[in-house]
């Protein structure tokens, strides 16, 4: 039986915590990182969490284009309530969703959150971040290490909840016993390297989620900071 942790923290700067997390049946893991003032960003990451679990929860069978579906519906929702809220002006939220079946992983997603797999010891990093920075990496104008410190680095491109239109990047694999899969904020990353982050998961010892959260924490904390870690074991 697959083991999942699941942990969010405020941080030790931000007065509010504007991540959300959820694990529901059957098998459907989310992450989301609101943001916009006022508060705002924690409606958008709730609506995206709740509009999700809706969607999934009546289908036979959930595959990419049901997720992907589930984030659009989101969109929708979050933009609805603009609309309706003067207050929530702005607001928006990254996604991502990843939903196992049997031996197969697949998932959606939107922003700068991410979702990792650990496998034989090396962590790869699954999807794309939605970034200003992460263009100029892919472009050869900045190094991975640059990104980490550069000053736009949370300038998103993509993100739920700003435009109509939306594109959500899916994608599927195949798990492997013993897989580890990790979802997590920005807040994570930003604040632990990849190396650590791969030691903890590695070490599988108590809550995983939890302890990736004390090191971020450990390290400044500077944001809210959210995981989910599955650990495949069919």
């Amino acid at each position: 039986m697959n083991r999942v942790y699941e942990a969010t923290d405020v941080g030790c700067v931000r007065p509010i915590n504007e991540d959300r997390a959820a694990v529901f049946e059957p098998s459907v893991y989310v992450v989301a990182d609101g943001m916009g003032g006022h508060a705002a960003g924690e409606v958008a990451s709730h609506i995206l969490v709740e509009v999700v679990r809706q969607e999934l929860a009546g289908c036979a069978a959930i595959g990419e284009q049901e997720l992907s579906s589930a984030i659009h519906r989101a969109n929708h929702a979050i933009l609805q309530t603009v609309a309706e809220r003067p207050d929530c002006k702005g607001m928006g939220t990254t996604a991502t969703i990843l939903h196992l079946d049997g031996d197969q992983a697949l998932w959606a997603h939107v922003g700068d959150s991410r979702l990792y797999l650990l496998r034989g010891g090396v962590l790869h990093q699954v999807t794309r971040d939605h970034s200003y920075v992460e263009d100029l990496v892919a472009q050869g104008e900045l190094t991975e290490e640059e990104a980490r410190i550069h000053p736009q680095k949370n300038v998103l491109t993509r993100a739920v909840g700003v435009e109509a239109d939306i594109i959500v990047d899916t994608g599927r694999f195949t798990v492997q016993p013993g897989d580890i899969l990790l979802l997590a904020t920005d807040g994570l990353m930003n604040m632990v390297q990849e190396p650590e982050i791969c030691a903890i998961l590695g070490r599988q010892e108590g809550d995983v989620a939890r302890a990736l959260i004390e090191a971020a924490l450990a390290s400044g904390g500077r944001d809210n900071v959210t995981a989910v870690v599955v650990v495949y074991a069919p």
